[in-house]
Formats: C-alpha cells, structure tokens, sequence
C-alpha cells in the first residue's frame, strides 16, 4: 500500500527530480516506509512505500522488468498474487515475495489483459521506454484512487489530489472550482459520480478504467463493467458462506498483523465472526466508535456481543474537543468537501488504530450489494408494483412496517415515481441556504436524479450504486487511513462476491421487509443471533447535532459564514444560512449535515485564494 505520483512532459520537455519530489512530500503519509524515483527524459515517476508485504527492500519501486523495458509504480494489493505467481513461475523466474512482481510480470505476459486476472485493489502505471507509452490502470470498483491533470503538453497523476494541485500551482497554471460538482454536493449530497472532481482541470480515472498515454493524446477505456459480468447468481446461502469467508482469507495475506474496525452492525460483524468461527482467528485487534449510552450513534449494546471473544477489542471515543483537535487535520486529509461528520468517526478510529497496526478490514460495499439502505426499499417495491406483483407488495409493505415501525420505504417508493421537475423542487426545498440563482443555473445539468433517483428495479438501483455512488465511500475510507499510514481491506468487494450477489433475484438481498437476506442466513449459526437479526441501520452516525451546537464549532460556522470565499461564491443565500444556523443552536433545527457544508465549502474556497507561500513554492520548483 503506497503512494504513486508522477509527471509526463507530452511536449518532451525534460521533468526535473525536485517537480517530483514534492508531490512525493505531499503524499508521503501514504508510504512513510520508502521512497523512490525514476526520471527519464521527459517522464518522472515517484513512489512511497507502505510496507505490507515483503517488508525488505526487494519490494521497492519503482520496479523494472528484467528486460528493463517496463518501469512500474503501484498502489494497492493483488491479494490472489500468490495463484498467479505460480501461474506465472513456468515462464519467469521471481527475486521477492511482493505482489508487485507478480503485478510487473503479469503485466509483461499478458499485457493489459492482466487485470481482469487480479482479484485485489489497485492503481498502478508502467511506463514502456521502448514505446514511450504510459499505462495507468484502476481497479473494478474504485478501491484505490487515480487522479490526473492533462492538458496539450502534460499528463501529472497522482493517488490524491493535492500533490497535483500544488503542482500545477507552482507552475503558475490556473485552477478554479467546479461549480456543478459543488452544486450537486450541496444539493444532494453526492460526490464522485463521475470522473470530475472538485476542481475543474483535476480529473480522475473511474472505477474500472484504463489510460494509455502516447505522444500528445490520452485514450482512457473502461476494462471492467459490472453489469456484463451478472452471469450466475448464488446457489444458496451456504456457497455464499464459502465465499465470504475465502474473500476474507485473502485479505489476511499481510507480513504484518491485520485487524478489524467493528462498528456492531451486520456486515463488520460478519467478518469478526468469519475470523473467529470460521478462521479460528480471535487474537486480532477490533476497533470500535462509541459516543456514550444513549447518544446517537452509539452501538455499544452490540458491540459488546464480542468482548469475551477478542483479546484486542479497542474502543476509540470522538467527541466534539477531539474533532476540534483534529480538525485542521481532517481538512488536511480531505482536500475536497465530504458528506458530513459521520466520517471524522472513522478518521479518528484510523487515528487511534495506527498505534497498534497498519492494516485493517471493514465492512465497506455490503450495503450497496445487499440493498443495505432504506432507500433500496423503495426501489423494491417499485419493481413489484411494476411488475404487478401487488400480493407480495402488500405482504413485503406490511412486514417493512412491523420491522421498522416506518413508512419511509413507501415515501422513497412515492419520489422515485415523480417526474424530475418535482424530484428538483424537494431537493431545493431540502437544501435551504443555496442561492436561487445559483439552483436555477446548475439544476438542468445535474445527473444525479438520473444517475441515482430514477431505478425500475432493485437491481438496476443496486448496478447504480456501484457506479455512481459508492466510490465517495471508497474516496472517504482511503483518505481516512493512509493519512495516518493505514491500509484498509474490504472484503465485501471481492468482485466473485458482488457479482454473483447482484445477478441474484431480489429476494435474496431483501425478504419479508429485511435486507441482506443471504448475508443473514450464511451467518446463521456463526453470527450472535442479536445482531444478525437487528433491522436498524446505523452505519457511522454520531452526536453530530450536538457538536454543532457546541461554542467551539459555533465559532468555526460563525467564521465560515462571515469568509469572503463564502459570501462572494454565489453558492448560497447567507441571510438564509445565518437564520437556520441560529434555528438550529436554538434547537428548533437539526442541520449538523448543512453547517459542516458551510464550514468545509469555506475552507475548500480559499485554497484557491494565492498565498505567499504559493509564489515561493513556484520559486523553488524551478530548475
């Protein structure tokens, strides 16, 4: 697990080492174990090492083919790496015992046919020197990121974005936000739903796609598409169990100890107890956010179905002095704007973990497999209602509301029927504080409604998850554990689970108003019956209202509203914002989710604002 960065001058100019260096140092939490470089003519790649696997300096990189004709820079994990090198040992001889190797030579036999051979998360480029050809490559569903700024005479990537920021800035190139990527932030809460990112010329490469860069032009393709490959569904609970657990053995595969966060829901839970029953593994650490009894968000009932069965079990306490403590760090870490407090929960467990381990599992891609959230109710019933199935619409109503005492899913059910115009209006009607100006202009061009709130059927809600909405989560969970030089394994998201999981029939994710049915009935017998039958959804809620509420984030919201990249933006209607800031300290309003917007989308502005330190970065980069 590492950091990549690395500039490729289209022009021919030549990249000097320093260029390079800095983006190095600006991601260098990512791989505080090892550097390197390789700079060649007009091509300059860049590396820093997690140490996971082969902990020697034979895993170094940048690493090049015995040939010497490919040089490789790789993010990531190939956790099948040990079945393709025996594949891959009747023809090469192996020097280490990484996974990047494998990756270099698989890569050499096979070209860019490899990937769809990798079972692992990954980003990676090789540069061919007898081509002059970079190759760049991201995993299936966007576990590893990539991220890149091309222009007529420049490719620059990097595996975050401000390396490639700053970068660009010292060239003096401008850079400006994106206002339809931040208008879909404020409005529906969603990011990373396609290859834009929050700054205009800052793209990334998406989940599943591949860059070839030549001379003066980049071909990027997609390799993967999950949709083709929803072939063979499960043939009952137990081949699932089967799988779950082999996806989960993988991820053991670390010369360094692997834990687990353990938030006490269904799917982290899942894992703990595939790692105790089925792997008769119990001396790992388990981390766990609790806030205290009562507070929302708190799963501590739950969790403490494991503390007679784990020797580590760690619990990481955020509170509103500890986020004020890390709070230049969390914007540090996430340089573009995120959903809400909820994920400074997981920072500030990577934060506590990182003293103990650097490798952890978690539970991340179930909801979206397993039509996990609410929402995915709605869905459900639109495709029964559809297909007129009305008796089982009927029965799957009544059994949501015995659960869930709730009529949510039919309300879900009633706004993915509405036509668009109505689904624009709830939205700006949601989203109060977002000028009408701003609304009027961006609204037309916004593809969330289409992308995320339209689906016929349970599957294709599911299918759009995985392309549009999932990768904020992947983005977030990176963020949050490589700033503190924490991999983060997702078992979940073996693509032999996902895509047997969703070219399965709607009841095998939800039945009689519960989801995650197969999921359920594999762990039956493995999982404590307490959590394996809870119908509530928590995820990483916390005490966010609260915090809101508190003089310390008074101050930092009272300073957002009052910035000069807040007021002058355009975004929002100020007046508006500072009425309902001072409706929600009174209590007649809970906006911890809007005012954590405020807060952020201030501090996103003014790095877009020159600084002197700006034009002295400028100055040093120049050869």
């Amino acid at each position: 697990m590492c950091g990549i960065s690395g500039i490729f001058n289209l022009s021919g100019e030549p990249v000097h080492r320093p260029e390079v260096e800095a983006m190095m140092q600006r991601q260098r939490h990512r791989g505080p174990d090892d550097v390197g470089t390789f700079i060649e003519d007009n091509i300059g790649l860049g590396f820093v090492r997690l140490s996971i696997l082969d902990l020697t300096s034979a895993g170094h990189q940048p690493m090049i083919s015995d040939d010497g004709r490919y040089v490789l820079i790789f993010n990531g994990e190939i956790y099948n790496y040990l079945e393709i090198k025996k594949e891959l040992s009747y023809t090469y001889e192996f020097q280490t015992r990484s996974d990047t190797e494998v990756l270099l030579k698989a890569y050499c036999h096979w070209g860019d046919d490899c990937l769809r051979r990798f079972n692992g998360m990954f980003a990676f480029a090789i540069y061919d020197r007898r081509t002059k050809t970079l190759f760049a490559a991201r995993d299936r569903f966007g576990v590893k990121p990539f991220y890149y700024y091309l222009t007529h005479d420049t490719f620059v990537f990097a595996s975050e974005i401000p390396p490639i920021f700053e970068h660009v800035r010292r060239l003096g190139k401008s850079l400006q936000p994106d206002d339809q990527v931040l208008y879909d932030y404020l409005m529906h809460s969603r990011t990373d739903v396609d290859e834009n990112t929050f700054v205009k010329q800052i793209k990334k490469l998406k989940h599943g796609q591949c860059v070839t860069v030549v001379r003066n032009e980049a071909k990027v393709k997609c390799w993967y598409q999950l949709q083709d490959h929803l072939v063979e569904g499960w043939s009952g609970p137990e081949e699932y169990y089967d799988t779950l657990k082999s996806a989960i053995a993988l991820r053991l595969r670390s010369d360094v100890p692997v834990g687990i966060c353990l938030s006490g829901g269904l799917d982290s839970s899942s894992i703990a107890s595939m790692l105790i029953n089925g792997l008769h593994k119990s001396d790992y650490y388990a981390f766990s956010a609790i806030y205290g009894d009562g507070r929302t968000g708190d799963e501590r009932s739950f969790i403490q179905e494991y503390e007679s069965q784990l020797e580590n079990l760690v619990y990481v306490l955020p509170t509103e002095e500890t986020l004020l403590t890390d709070f230049d760090d969390l914007m540090r870490c996430h340089f573009e704007p995120f959903g809400g407090l909820s994920i400074y929960s997981q920072f500030k467990v990577m934060k506590d973990a990182s003293s103990h381990l650097n490798v952890l599992m978690d539970g991340q891609g179930a909801d979206e497999q397993l039509g996990g959230y609410p929402y995915f109710f709605g869905s459900f019933f639109r495709e029964l209602l559809s297909t007129g199935q009305i008796l089982r619409l009927l029965h799957e109503a009544k059994t949501y509301y015995k659960h869930h005492r709730s009529f949510q899913a039919l309300a879900y059910l009633g706004y993915y029927m509405v036509p668009s115009k109505v689904k624009s209006a709830i939205s700006y009607r949601a989203a109060q504080g977002v000028s009408s100006s701003f609304h009027q202009k961006h609204a037309r061009d916004t593809q969330i409604p289409q992308k995320l709130y339209d689906p016929k059927s349970l599957k294709e809600s599911l299918l759009q998850h995985f392309e549009s909405k999932l990768e904020h989560n992947l983005k977030w969970n990176d963020l949050n554990s490589m700033y503190f030089s924490v991999e983060l394994r997702e078992p979940f998201l073996d693509y032999r689970l996902v895509e047997k999981t969703l070219a399965s029939p709607a009841e095998f994710q939800i039945r009689h108003g519960t989801t995650k049915w197969i999921l359920r009935e594999a762990m039956r017998d493995c999982l404590p019956e307490r959590i394996r039958t809870r119908q509530d959804k928590i995820g990483f809620e916390n005490p966010a209202n609260d915090w809101m509420r508190s003089p310390l984030f008074q101050r930092k919201a009272d300073e957002a509203l009052a910035s000069v990249a807040f007021t002058q933006s355009g975004y929002f209607d100020v007046e508006t914002c500072r009425e309902r800031l001072k409706l929600h300290r009174q209590g007649s309003l809970h906006i911890a989710r809007d005012i954590w917007k405020w807060i952020e989308v201030a501090n996103f502005l003014k790095k877009f604002t020159p600084t002197e330190s700006t034009v002295k970065d400028r100055e040093v980069s120049a050869p």
